[in-house]
């Protein structure tokens, strides 16, 4: 039997036609009824299937020609990359996705060196052939000259019409090789995904390499923890059970506990009375960073937020969270994430499946401080920032950049790289000199080095903007690098309020600084007296606003008379006004924070 096992995944660029693909192959396999067929079967999340996008790895088990197929459909976008190397590492093979239409982009070279990393036997496949504007004779003679496949090896498909599913299927049999492991050996199980189940407690994905598993009592040798399946199975079009799990397959395991910090991904599972020496390696921790701060819109879900964030930790192994509290806005997380989807998503996904729903600050990054005394520490928000005196350097995330795009948008795209503090390394045509069409020959690759900050700004949606959707990017810190950072502080009333404190870097700060000032005169309400507004560094004010008083008509019931009557009614009113403003605090309604923090 453990001969006739494939486990593969399929990895591409976002929206290069995974899911579709993914589709295809169920029903083919006859997994999926045609009665029970949809499109993207495998996007199990609702704001996977609105989105049209590829959130969480996902596995099936298909059966074709007396072999058994696992499959695992894993995420496009840059963001999810980690769910691409833990579906790898439960694999043997990986089928690569190329568009025929827009040939090779930044998360095909990104995968392709993690599948090579791994060791993978690797298919090439040109999708979407059928479309109008396919070039699938130059993709596959790009996919040639920039990676080393040969021509014979290339397989040509269209996830959408059937054509060539069931060469790739009979590719996947014939060239991906079966599982290595020795099923007489002590039970060594990698944990590569999990979930949270209210009725069979942490549920596990897990590959079996050496030993089987069968209701048992089982360890888990990270967290230390014994415990007793309380079901086994396999997940094809749904998830079924069966009283065992091989060598070399793909299956799920309900562990029964409840503790969801007992149950890490890249743990490995073994027997209890016979455990292995030798754990799996597991994987390396994904390293947030982007970091916002998460707090329920109604401060009475403080607990429910807290069951919600750490439950969705055990989804998503890159997600991490550390309590904070607020004044204004009360208990909440700082949490880190990968990139600015990431965040979007994951504040989505806690609104909808756990019913809390959640406001969250701008995102920002990671800076290290070097004190007088040679300390380093980081910082994440302006309360952690030591006094200016203290400080002997600050140094931020940089990243190289990679943009890929057609030869017409390269100025505009330079021009908002250098916008962005970009540093300009190099740019290269690859592939296809005159021997394709124009479309596809055209296609150019442009290095950078950039602050992450920047990077996680406005600096994707530019982008794509400025190429009208053609270019692509991929991204990976490569050191840090010293940093003008000034804490950016905000005055109402020459009181300073901790809470719209940023970190900025010090040549923005007169431009974000009178941003934040007009957006609090257009929310603050009006005061019995005037409110100066001012964005301050160090000392400095580098923009001011004044919110005018709220002034009551106080000569209204005179009628007539002396003019002096006013004018004593008015200097009075004048003399209270300013014993007010000398007094007087400021107090920042709810609502006017939660929009400041979007800002």
């Amino acid at each position: 039997m453990q001969k006739r096992i494939r486990n593969f995944s399929i990895i591409a660029h976002i929206d290069h036609g995974k899911s579709t693909l993914a589709d295809r192959m169920l029903q083919i396999t006859d997994t999926v009824s045609a009665r029970e067929m949809r499109d993207q079967y495998l996007d199990k999340i609702d704001i996977e299937r609105e989105r049209g996008i590829t959130i969480k790895l996902q596995p099936a088990r298909m059966e074709y020609q007396d072999h058994i197929l696992n499959l695992i459909d894993t995420p496009g976008h840059i963001d999810f990359g980690y769910e691409v190397s833990r579906a790898l590492a439960a694999c043997e093979g990986a089928i690569l996705l190329v568009d025929a239409s827009q040939g090779i982009e930044a998360q095909t070279l990104a995968n392709v060196y993690k599948a090579q990393a791994a060791d993978l036997t690797i298919i090439p496949v040109v999708n979407k052939i059928d479309l109008n504007t396919a070039h699938p004779e130059a993709v596959a003679l790009d996919l040639h000259q920039t990676f080393g496949f040969s021509q014979d090896e290339i397989i040509f498909t269209s996830g959408k019409s059937g054509a060539g599913i069931e060469q790739l299927l009979q590719t996947v049999i014939d060239r991906i090789p079966s599982p290595q492991g020795t099923t007489n050996a002590p039970l060594r199980a990698l944990i590569f995904d999990s979930y949270y189940d209210q009725h069979k407690g942490v549920v596990a994905y897990i590959r079996v390499v050496d030993g089987r598993i069968d209701p048992t009592d089982l360890y888990l040798m990270n967290t230390q923890t014994p415990f007793t399946p309380i079901e086994l199975g396999f997940l094809g079009a749904t998830q079924y059970s069966s009283p065992l799990i091989n060598t070399g397959e793909v299956g799920y395991l309900a562990t029964g506990l409840k503790d969801i910090n007992q149950v890490r991904v890249g743990d490995t599972v073994t027997l209890m009375d016979n455990k292995t020496a030798q754990p799996l390696p597991g994987y390396q921790e994904p390293k947030p960073m982007v970091f916002a701060n998460l707090f329920p819109e109604d401060a009475g879900q403080a607990r429910e937020l807290r069951e919600a964030v750490e439950q969705y930790n055990l989804m998503d192994a890159a997600f991490s969270f550390e309590p904070i509290k607020s004044q204004i806005l009360g208990s909440g997380f700082r949490c880190g994430f990968l990139g600015l989807l990431h965040v979007d998503i994951v504040q989505e996904r806690i609104d909808r499946e756990f019913n809390v729903p959640t406001q969250i600050t701008t995102p920002n990054v990671r800076y290290q401080v070097t004190r007088n005394d040679s300390t380093t520490v980081p910082i994440q928000s302006p309360v952690e920032m030591p006094a200016p005196n203290h400080i002997q350097e600050i140094t931020e995330p940089w990243c190289q950049v990679l943009l890929y795009t057609q030869q017409e948008y390269i100025g505009p795209l330079l021009k908002v790289s250098e916008d962005h503090r970009g540093i300009y390394k190099n740019m290269e045509y690859f592939g296809l000199d005159q021997t394709a069409d124009a479309a596809i020959t055209s296609r150019v690759r442009i290095t950078y080095e950039m602050p992450l900050s920047e990077v996680i700004s406005k600096y994707f949606d530019q982008i794509k903007s400025v190429s009208s959707g053609y270019a692509s990017l991929d991204y990976k810190i490569i050191d840090q690098r010293p940093v003008d950072l000034v804490r950016l502080d905000v005055l109402l009333n020459q009181e300073a309020y901790p809470a719209l404190a940023r970190l900025v870097i010090r040549n923005d700060a007169p431009i974000i600084g009178k941003r934040i000032v007009n957006k609090l005169k257009d929310l603050l309400p009006r005061q019995q007296f005037k409110v100066p507004i001012q964005a301050v560094v160090g000392g400095k004010v580098v923009a001011r606003a004044d919110l005018p008083a709220m002034r009551k008509d106080v000569t209204a019931k005179l009628y007539g008379g002396d003019r002096t009557r006013k004018d004593k009614l008015l200097k009075k009113q004048a003399a209270g006004k300013k014993r007010l403003q000398e007094s007087g605090k400021v107090n920042i309604p709810p609502q006017v924070y939660q929009k400041m923090i979007s800002l």
